[in-house]
């Protein structure tokens, strides 16, 4: 997810003389640690690695460094970096962890206290960054501990019943193994929420009561991947649900008159500027679409289908979350003219958090016996991909994606997802008994697909014994109709990084397009994410699509930086690749589409059932809050 654009900054000319001689010696991230010696007499005390403009890497990107030594970053690039450790403290906390503005110098603290050993870091904003920090000679108290699986995997409750009522409320979740629990914002007192279980083809009402403090402000709820009334969309910014006050949404689970298929959605809140913020907070949770004829097909079922909603956040001392919103960004200019300014200001808004959770638990175990198990998998974080796969290499067999599934299940080492993505699986782990497999995330090697995902333990599943098994994956499914995509492009939507830092030149392919949204000569000028240009504005309409039309549409990303775009309303197709036919795993039905720097994605679908106004976004929360979201009404 890195981003080159070129933005210039005041003062970043002296770093270049600040530069001194780093020692680069052999090694692969990940290598094993060395056994503890003595300090090599090369080892230096001290040394420096540089992030040079528009490169993604650290320079070097492998040093040694002598026991209590000290390391510095020089961040010459005009984005902000980090350096993080991929070894973790006995919490599940990075062994080190300095942010460092574009611009400025950091030591790295906690590098000093380091036992002798290797120690791989990246940057938790462009995780394609990697490097390696050789520790010879160390004598200090700290090293990595090996993540323990301390606590059991929470399935969320299921909620069957066709009338629903979550409370928005305050709550204390267990979400790391020890010490006190975590006050969220929750739906139902839990998080992740409920996961409401519903037959496709059969209304559902869910009513949202709002009791969150009223600092909290005003919330809205989005069935993401669904289809519906804009009504009932959780529009970001009119009928929004204030404190005290509740709003039922309708959800008919039906497209052009017949029952959805089987999906695998999840519920969110889905405020203007705020979005972020309140997912954050702990305003998540899933929502599973039965489809009745599945069940002849014989897919695991019951406790062996499992919804693994798959997030990160960060915790201080005490384990209440951390604030990454406070004090980092300010919203000049209204509506269509919004920019921002500030320290996290695009493209600088990148919310990760330090524990990769799944279902709101840091590092949990699931005991299963030696079958085969579904499992739903949910990227819900801001901003981080996850490329998941088994220790011990054995497939993940994707059988659909959040909403439906595939034509023929597509077998998989690795499966990659972004912000909002979903896919469907079958692992079987048959042969396994009194195994602990380890579900992780790897990434790519540089320069492939997937380099920028994550390198996290995800969680870990316990291995029994065999028990009767009937289940089976079909060599075809009953994946939906697709709509013939028409050869016109109706619609190109580009994605890009707009306006001008106020201390400097321009930024992104909209370059100086922002001059004037800050609302005048005398007002700092911001950055924004963009839509074709703009920044989001609630009343202006970008598209309007005919009722009972299909359409093909062009999503372009001309910023270097990759995006995840989230199409709301209708059931979409994947057409064309980058000129090419899609990989088997898209060639189902999506909502949401990554979209590396260059790319070039057309998808299609037929408007149904509803008119009115619906969103097109990015669905990397900070990306979606700082503009890069518009609107497109479909009319009669």
């Amino acid at each position: 997810m890195w981003s080159r654009v070129r933005r210039r900054r005041r003062g970043a000319g002296w770093l270049a003389s600040f530069l001194v001689l780093a020692v680069v010696v052999g090694g692969a991230l990940g290598a094993a640690p060395p056994a503890p010696g003595p300090a090599a007499a090369t080892a230096p005390a001290s040394v420096v690695v540089e992030v040079r403009p528009g490169a993604p890497t650290y320079s070097p990107d492998v040093v040694v460094l002598a026991g209590g030594g000290t390391l510095t970053l020089v961040n010459r690039d005009t984005f902000d970096h980090t350096v993080t450790s991929v070894a973790t403290d006995a919490q599940g906390a990075p062994l080190f962890d300095v942010r460092v503005p574009a611009g400025t110098v950091a030591t790295i603290t906690g590098v000093s206290g380091l036992a002798a050993g290797s120690y791989p870091f990246f940057c938790r904003f462009h995780p394609r960054m990697r490097g390696e920090l050789v520790v010879e000679g160390g004598a200090g108290p700290v090293t990595p501990e090996p993540v323990s699986f301390d606590q059991p995997l929470v399935v969320p409750d299921r909620v069957r019943g066709a009338r629903v009522t979550l409370a928005m409320r305050q709550a204390r979740v267990r979400m790391l193994p020890t010490g006190p629990r975590t006050r969220m914002w929750t739906y139902g007192g839990s998080y992740p929420g409920p996961t409401i279980v519903r037959p496709g083809g059969r209304e559902t009402s869910v009513r949202f009561v709002h009791r969150l403090p009223r600092k909290a402000g005003a919330m809205t709820v989005h069935l993401h991947g669904d289809h519906h009334a804009p009504e009932h969309d959780g529009q970001p910014t009119t009928q929004l649900v204030r404190p005290g006050q509740s709003r039922t949404y309708e959800y008919p689970l039906t497209y052009g008159g017949l029952p959805e298929p089987s999906s695998f959605f999840f519920y969110h809140d889905h405020r203007m500027d705020r979005t972020a913020r309140n997912n954050w907070r702990g305003l998540q949770g899933m929502f599973v679409v039965e489809d009745e004829d599945e069940r002849r097909l014989r897919l695991p079922s019951g406790r062996r289908d499992v919804p693994l909603m798959v997030s990160d956040r960060s915790f201080r001392a005490d384990n209440s979350l951390t604030d990454p919103f406070a004090g980092g960004v300010r919203m000049v200019g209204h509506d269509g003219a919004m920019s921002w300014v500030g320290p996290k200001a695009p493209p600088d808004d990148a919310t990760v958090g330090t524990h990769v959770l799944v279902n709101g638990r840091y590092a949990p175990y699931l005991p299963v016996s030696a079958t085969r198990y579904r499992l739903r998998l949910l990227n819900a974080s801001h901003f981080s991909a996850y490329s998941f796969g088994l220790s011990d290499g054995r497939p993940l067999v994707q059988i659909g994606t959040g909403n439906g599934l595939l034509p023929r299940p597509v077998v998989r080492d690795r499966v990659l997802l972004g912000p909002a993505q979903r896919a469907d699986v079958v692992v079987d782990f048959h042969g396994a008994t009194g195994q602990d497999l380890v579900l992780d995330s790897v990434p790519a090697p540089l320069g492939e697909s997937g380099d920028d995902a994550r390198q996290a333990v995800v969680m870990q599943f316990r291995v029994g014994a065999e028990e009767r098994d009937t289940s089976r994956v079909p060599a075809q499914l009953p994946s939906p109709d697709l709509v013939r995509a028409p050869a016109r492009v109706s619609k190109r939507w580009t994605f890009d990084l707009g306006g001008a830092h106020p201390d400097a030149g321009h930024g992104g392919g909209q370059a100086g397009h922002g001059a004037g949204h800050g609302g005048g000569a005398d007002r700092p000028r911001g950055t924004f994410w963009s839509v074709n240009g703009h920044a989001f504005d609630p009343t202006r309409i970008d598209h309007r699509p005919r009722l009972g039309t299909t359409e093909r549409w062009r999503l372009r990303n001309t910023s270097d930086m990759t995006h995840y775009v989230h199409i709301h309303a209708e059931q979409w197709r994947t057409v064309r690749r980058n000129g090419k036919p899609p990989p088997p795993w898209e060639r189902g039905l999506e909502d949401t589409w990554r979209l590396e720097p260059g790319e070039v994605v057309d998808v299609a679908a037929r408007f149904e059932d509803y008119t009115g106004p619906f969103m097109i976004h990015c669905h990397m929360l900070d990306h979606e809050d700082h503009g890069m979201m518009a609107r497109f009404d479909v009319v009669r």
